[in-house]
């Protein structure tokens, strides 16, 4: 195709309507056309046979009768007619000359001169014209037998009767095509207004959706009142808005809170510096303190940027590659040293099997521990077990344990009680909750109680657990 027609092919593509609410109406108003036509054609054709097939067996009856009854007399005069056959004909068979008739038919010539064919004694035919006084267009449907051996000798008795002016004036057809019309542009209005209706809903979710921005991420989209699939879509929307909202005040906090950690050792850092170079005849030992104070500094900006990563990662939710893992046995692997852990001991002999990151586990594990060893005296207690279709590891110590409205709190991000600050200057205040996030990452919990075992705190660790070899699943014990 050359360039000219192809644009004149796209010039006079027919339109196509942009909106769900013309397509919805245009289709269905074009199939219900297509159906309606079907119908009304067919409807038409079978009503006109049905007539045609009654009037015809009328006809057909009344020159029976006429047959009848010249096998054996003559008509004194007319031939006697009743509604609706009004005319009746005998025609001679040779001549085609009328040789009785019916009043309304005096004087007038053979309705027809068609006969019936050689091997048939009857005919069905169609007249029209001016007959009897009728109009010029006026139609009548004849029905003619060939009589032998009768009171007129061999004749043909014809009977007619007139065609309904509803078959005859195309009065059926306009009726039909009027009410086809009347019922396309109802049902055309009718869609309009009901699409529209439907998808009011969706306009005012849509115009909602564009006022939406991330500084007022707190709107929410109108819900309609229906219980139907576009208010489980404005539900499901406002669901996903809410965390959506959810994550951008944690972004805003963690900016805010990550700042605030990094900026005092920073300035701490700063203003060291400043001091040791303003002071003109340094001391080489106060050198070396500040160095040592400096790099203390240095490994706390590097331990925080370390939780900081690891927040980050967690936050956009890196994949990590899942294995299935024996909890028992990575808890003796990690913690049995008594080189690195000499108050740690583990207890717990069925296998428990989760599927998990092993290098995020063992990252929650070692901050569980830790947090442990920094506030118990002399003793740590982890037991692995099962516990209603979960791994439930559980770490008890013998410090001072938790006071019961900081146990929500201690998993706070930059969260750092009393204690911890004075147990562990250069902590973050990230272990626990970066913890609990990767917990939750897999579905699981992480909780601090009250160990009845030791005394101290208990953290209580869940996570699903993967089917093993063992039907029974004994809870933990303490």
């Amino acid at each position: 195709m050359s360039e000219p027609q192809e644009r004149q092919r796209k010039r006079w593509r027919w339109p196509r309507p942009r909106s769900i609410r013309a397509r919805v109406t245009v289709w269905a108003t074009t199939i219900l056309a297509l159906v309606v036509l079907g119908i009304s054609v067919g409807s038409f054709l079978f009503l006109r046979e049905i007539v045609q097939n009654q009037l015809s067996d009328r006809a057909a009856e009344a020159a029976r009768g006429v047959v009848e009854h010249i096998m054996t007399d003559r008509y004194d005069s007319y031939i006697p007619d009743s509604e609706p056959i009004l005319r009746l004909q005998i025609v001679d068979r040779e001549s085609h000359e009328v040789l009785a008739s019916s009043a309304a038919l005096r004087g007038l010539p053979a309705l027809t001169e068609q006969e019936p064919g050689e091997h048939d004694f009857r005919m069905d035919t169609v007249v029209c014209d001016e007959v009897a006084g009728t109009e010029p267009d006026d139609c009548f449907q004849v029905v003619g037998y060939t009589v032998t051996d009768s009171a007129y000798g061999d004749v043909i008795v014809l009977a007619a009767t007139r065609t309904p002016q509803v078959l005859e004036q195309h009065t059926l057809e306009s009726a039909l095509t009027g009410m086809a019309v009347v019922l396309l542009v109802g049902t055309a209005l009718i869609l309009w207004y009901g699409v529209g209706r439907a998808l009011r809903p969706v306009e005012m979710i849509s115009a909602e959706m564009d006022r939406i921005s991330v500084s007022d991420l707190h709107r929410r989209l109108p819900v309609p009142r229906s219980d139907d699939e576009i208010a489980h879509l404005a539900r499901t929307a406002n669901a996903s808005l809410g965390r959506l909202e959810e994550a951008m005040v944690r972004q805003r906090r963690f900016v805010s809170d990550a700042s605030h950690e990094l900026r005092n050792p920073i300035a701490g850092m700063r203003t060291k510096l400043e001091v040791e170079l303003s002071d003109p005849d340094p001391d080489q030992r106060a050198r070396e303190r500040l160095l040592t104070g400096l790099l203390s500094d240095t490994e706390r900006l590097e331990n925080i940027v370390s939780d900081l990563l690891e927040l980050a990662r967690l936050d956009t939710d890196v994949a990590m590659v899942r294995e299935r893992v024996e909890l028992g046995a990575l808890v003796r692997e990690e913690f049995t040293d008594p080189r690195r852990h000499t108050q740690v001991r583990v207890h717990g002999s069925e296998p428990v099997y989760v599927v998990v990151n092993r290098l995020r586990l063992v990252r929650v594990l070692t901050n569980l521990v830790a947090n442990a060893e920094r506030h118990a005296h002399s003793r740590i207690d982890i037991i692995v077990g099962h516990g209603r279709g979960a791994a439930v590891l559980e770490v008890h110590d013998d410090g001072a344990g938790i006071p019961v409205k900081d146990r929500e709190r201690v998993f706070e991000r930059f969260s750092r009680l009393p204690d911890s600050k004075e147990l562990d200057p250069g902590g973050s205040g990230l272990g626990l909750s970066i913890s609990r996030e990767i917990v939750h990452a897999y579905n699981g919990t992480l909780v601090a109680g009250h160990s009845d075992l030791l005394g101290g705190a208990l953290f209580t660790l869940r996570i699903p657990e993967e089917p093993g070899d063992d039907e029974d699943e004994p809870e933990p014990g303490s």
